[in-house]
């Protein structure tokens, strides 16, 4: 009986440029997974950025079970993550009779495109919802669009702020959170002619950043801790609903921050003079020029070489021994190599501890 603390899962959308990555650098140790680059300005720790819908997967999967870093984690934005998760669709389900290639999530037919997008997505929130277990905050942004909405019970149509997502994305996220806060900008709206605000000249006033906690019929909000209505956007309004309750045992030196490394042997994690966290490795050249970036940055991740991957695609049959990586069909790389890294890299292992013993 009785309520229950629990970590959080915060939403927070609005305009570009309203502040919020920076509202979101004030939670309790948050490390961003930044996928769309935004927070170069921040003092804050951040994995590199994913260039795959994989890769990401992998970050959060690696944060969980190296949570001594941090109490939160935001990932900033939704709809850039979801980008990346259009992609790996398009490349790893098999396209509809009739069509060789699928370019775009419309191209599956029938609606089934986003039917896999929400299904994908719906993983993601999942594998969140384990840190959430943890007592790990989660705080999602994502940008907002103004979108015609039509009542189908009343005439007529009006705009409203919603989410930068799709169709099914955007529900989905929203049922997800505990607390959806809608940033934007308090303007008011003043006659200057003395015509009245009908048929006169009129001027736009104010330009406060306020965040919305509860529904309206022009945005989307809600909360779970009886908030008022209209805030100041700034973390010091809703701090109190926020626990910290991850109890891992931070270092109390920075910018050091110790976490075992889960692939092979433990290891030191460093935040370095950028704030990023060097378990995550940031690309570097490879042996070829033509590994592409999503494969790169997971073989950097791994700290997998080309030989390996060579070895692991002939020991599956995928190409014959001594198949130069160039030959390799995009398609394969896009589809299997990277888009099923977490068994591709399962092989790699295998084969080290072979060689090992």
């Amino acid at each position: 009986m009785g309520k229950i603390e629990s970590a959080q899962k915060v939403v927070v959308y609005g305009p570009e440029g309203i502040g919020k990555s920076t509202f979101a650098s004030h939670f309790p140790h948050p490390i961003f997974i930044d996928t769309e680059g935004s927070t170069k300005h921040l003092d804050v720790a951040r994995t590199p950025r994913p260039s795959s819908w994989t890769l990401l997967i992998e970050q959060i999967r690696y944060l969980k079970s190296n949570s001594q870093a941090l109490d939160t984690l935001v990932i900033d934005t939704a709809d850039w993550a979801e980008i990346l998760c259009i992609e790996y669709i398009c490349a790893n389900k098999l396209p509809p009779k009739g069509k060789e290639n699928i370019i775009g999530i419309e191209d599956f037919g029938y609606g089934k495109g986003y039917t896999y997008l929400a299904e994908e997505f719906g993983r993601l929130l999942n594998l969140l919802e384990e840190l959430i277990e943890l007592g790990i905050n989660v705080v999602i942004n994502a940008h907002a669009q103004m979108r015609k909405f039509e009542q189908p019970d009343e005439l007529g149509s009006y705009d409203r702020w919603e989410m930068k997502l799709q169709k099914k994305t955007a529900p989905l996220l929203k049922e997800w959170a505990d607390m959806v806060l809608f940033a934007n900008y308090k303007t008011y709206v003043v006659n200057v002619d003395n015509q009245g605000v009908q048929k006169g000249k009129n001027k736009a006033q104010g330009g406060n950043r306020v965040m919305y906690t509860t529904h309206h019929p022009c945005w989307d909000a809600k909360n779970r801790d009886n908030l008022k209505e209209q805030l100041e956007f700034k973390y010091q309004e809703i701090a109190h609903c926020i626990p910290t309750l991850n109890q891992t045992e931070k270092s109390v030196v920075e910018p050091v921050v110790q976490v075992a490394e889960t692939i092979n042997t433990q290891t030191e994690i460093i935040t370095n003079k950028d704030n990023k966290i060097d378990g995550f490795t940031e690309v570097v050249e490879a042996d070829s020029d033509f590994v592409p970036k999503p494969l790169a940055d997971l073989m950097e991740n791994g700290k997998v070489t080309l030989a390996e991957i060579q070895k692991a695609v002939e020991l599956r049959g995928y190409y014959p021994p001594n198949t130069p990586f160039k030959n390799y069909d995009p398609d394969f790389i896009s589809g299997v190599l990277v888009g099923a890294w977490a068994q591709v890299f399962k092989i790699i292992l295998d084969i080290r501890n072979e060689e090992e013993k």
